[in-house]
C-alpha cells in the first residue's frame, strides 16, 4: 500500500512559496522594478493568509508547518526591512532592534525544539502588535520621505522609539514564556520534531 507523507501538503507548499518569493522580491526591488516587487509581496501575503485557513479547513496542520510558517514570516519581514533601511538610513536603529529580537527568538525556539524537545509558543498579541507597529513606522517614514519628500524628525523619532520599546517588551514577554516551557513537565509542551516527521505518514 502506498505511503504518503502528511508533511507534503498545500499549506506547507504555500509556506515554502513565501520563502522562495524573497529572492525575486530582492531582485526586483534592487533593480527598481517596483510593480513586480509589489506583486511578489502581494503573493507572499496571500499565501500567508491562505496556508493557515487551508490547514485548519482540511486538517492539514503539521508540526513542520508550524515551525516553517513563522520562519517564512520573519525572513520576509527582515528582507523588506533591510531593503527599505538601505534607502532610508534613519530606519537602521529600528532594524537593528528587530534583527536582535528575531535572532534571539529564533535561537530560543531552535533550542526548545532540538535540544529541550519542547513546543515553542505561538504568536502572542504583543508580538503581533510589535510587528504591526514595525510596519506602520516603516510605512509612514518611507511614505513621508519617499513620496511627499517631507522630513519630520520628531515624528520619526517618536515612531521609532515607541516601536522599539514595544518590540523589546515583546521580547521580554517571550523570554518569560521560554523559561516556563524550558522547565515545564507537562506532556502537551513536549515535542520530538524528527519523530513527528517520520510518523507523519499514512496509507
Amino acid at each position: 500500500m502506498k505511503i504518503r507523507n502528511k508533511n507534503i501538503n498545500v499549506p506547507n507548499a504555500l509556506t515554502l512559496l513565501r520563502i522562495l518569493l524573497i529572492g525575486p522580491f530582492v531582485y526586483f526591488y534592487c533593480t527598481r522594478q517596483i510593480v513586480p516587487a509589489v506583486v511578489c509581496l502581494v503573493l507572499s501575503g496571500l499565501s500567508d493568509m491562505l496556508d493557515g485557513k487551508i490547514a485548519r479547513r482540511f486538517n492539514q496542520s503539521t508540526e513542520l508547518g508550524q515551525m516553517l510558517d513563522p520562519i517564512a514570516d520573519k525572513l520576509t519581514q527582515a528582507t523588506v526591512a533591510v531593503c527599505l533601511a538601505v534607502d532610508y538610513p534613519i530606519l537602521v536603529p529600528l532594524l537593528a532592534v528587530f534583527v536582535i529580537k528575531e535572532v534571539l527568538m529564533l535561537i530560543g525556539g531552535t533550542y526548545l525544539v532540538l535540544k529541550a524537545k519542547k513546543r515553542p509558543s505561538g504568536a502572542m498579541w504583543y508580538g503581533k502588535v510589535g510587528t504591526i507597529l514595525f510596519y506602520i513606522s516603516f510605512g509612514v517614514i518611507v511614505a513621508l520621505r519617499g513620496i511627499w519628500k517631507i522630513k519630520i524628525l520628531p515624528l520619526d523619532v517618536a515612531l521609532l522609539s515607541i516601536t522599539a520599546i514595544f518590540m523589546l517588551y515583546a521580547l521580554y514577554r517571550y523570554f518569560r514564556i521560554f523559561l516556563t516551557l524550558l522547565h515545564s513537565t507537562d506532556p502537551k509542551d513536549s515535542i520530538d520534531l524528527k519523530a513527528d516527521i517520520k510518523a507523519r505518514r499514512e496509507p
